[in-house]
């Protein structure tokens, strides 16, 4: 296998970062994923992206409450960096900028599934317990 450019922050021994290439990662699959879906917004991006579709910006951030757009936007160009979500530009006026899922991206939405799936049983769990 030959070396692969993307690399991944890590923090070891808790006193410094160091980059950790793809070909470490393959090594743990869950750090990898973990790694490229941490965070508390990427789950809500790709729920709304699987479940709407292509978005404009606007319409994205309108649709995951308390997002702020900075977080939206560092979150996005991380996804996009991953080849998860994709980004095209149309040089109009004013600026339009769509927000789509990668076949990768797609390719997570059996995972959205299961947590939505626990997120419901949980609830109804939490319910019967009072």
């Amino acid at each position: 296998m030959g070396s692969n450019n993307i690399n991944v922050s890590i923090v070891e021994n808790q006193s410094f970062m160091r980059e950790k290439t793809l070909e470490e990662y393959l090594n743990c699959p869950f750090h990898l994923a973990m790694n490229t879906l941490e965070g508390k917004w990427k789950f809500a991006i790709l729920y709304v992206l699987l479940d709407k579709g292509t978005l404009r910006f606007k319409e994205l951030e309108r649709a995951i409450p308390d997002i702020s757009t900075r977080m939206l936007v560092k979150e996005l160009k991380h996804l996009e960096s991953k080849k998860i979500v994709r980004r095209k530009a149309y040089a109009t006026v004013p600026p339009k900028v769509e927000y789509s899922l990668t076949e990768i991206g797609k390719s997570l939405q059996p995972v959205i599934t299961s947590i939505s799936d626990w997120g419901k049983s949980y609830a109804t769990a939490l319910l019967k317990q009072g």
